[in-house]
């Protein structure tokens, strides 16, 4: 079998790979749950990326992550439920319907006018999604009421920032950002009562009360949470990258080093990036 930019060589390779005699023994008895966490990790690489700005990386990764949906595609063939073209099918048909300015006659001529038509589109959507599991017999979307719509699988950070966009939507919000700091300064002062009594639930109950106020203040300032802490992460690398090289230099390893010589580098990395700046 030889390469090709045609996308139906994908779905052959897949096939392939699952093909119960003489496929991949790995891939053979991969399921939904085990794959999806490659799913997940396939989006983050894309990402990564993308703020790299690495063109060779995201053209790999992209293809990485496509491979993923032929995957799941394919799994569910087999389990008679879709195939991929049922999947590009449901896709088309949803971008055609939703870009009515585009596609149709419409006069949304504006990006709050598209978005608005966008909304209002999806809703229908919801509403005929709902009259088929009906017809199926199937229960209702299992999340209902106003925060309904933020799906339950998202990273958690990104979940607790579109919960709160939701509850803002109806007036449930901070006036301003003072009185979450004043929120966040009492939530690190249970979180050290929890400590001092040694309740690891209790402990771990009042750090997520904590980080979900401080993705509070985060929304509120206009800072994405999950951006922000992708850039301390960065900023760690650089730093604790220092550490390694200074003490390399030096002819010091990471485990012989006592945390009062990489505090010294840690700062010196900070000293660095200062006179960068």
């Amino acid at each position: 079998m030889q390469p090709s930019n045609d996308i139906s060589r994908l779905v052959e390779i897949m096939e392939a790979l699952r093909d119960p005699q003489t496929g991949c023994p790995w891939d053979i008895v991969q399921t939904f749950e085990t794959i999806k966490p490659y799913t997940l990790e396939e989006a983050y690489e894309v990402a990564d990326a993308i703020e790299r700005n690495d063109m060779d990386d995201l053209c790999e990764e992209l293809g990485d992550l496509l491979l993923q949906v032929i995957f799941h595609a394919r799994m569910a063939q087999e389990a008679g439920s879709f195939s991929f073209g049922d999947v590009v099918m449901a896709i088309t048909t949803k971008m055609i319907r939703r870009h009515p300015h585009v596609f149709a006659r419409s006069d949304a001529d504006t990006p709050q006018a598209v978005k608005l038509q966008w909304n209002e589109i999806k809703q229908a959507e919801k509403a005929e999604r709902l009259l088929r599991r009906a017809a199926r017999g199937l229960p209702e979307d299992a999340d209902k009421g106003h925060l309904g719509p933020v799906q339950r699988s998202f990273p958690a950070l990104v979940e607790a920032l579109k919960l709160q966009q939701r509850a803002a939507k109806v007036g449930f919000d901070w006036s301003s950002p003072e009185p979450i700091l004043d929120k966040i300064e009492e939530e690190i002062a249970e979180l050290r009562e929890a400590l001092a009594a040694k309740d690891t639930a209790k402990v771990a109950d009042e750090l997520g009360d904590l980080i979900f106020a401080v993705v509070n203040i985060g929304r509120h300032v206009g800072a994405d949470p999950e951006m922000a802490l992708r850039g301390t992460n960065t900023k760690f690398r650089r730093r604790f990258g220092h550490i390694e090289t200074e003490l390399e230099s030096s002819g010091e390893s990471l485990q012989e080093a006592t945390l009062e010589r990489m505090e010294e580098l840690w700062q010196a990395a900070k000293a660095i990036e200062r006179q960068l700046t």
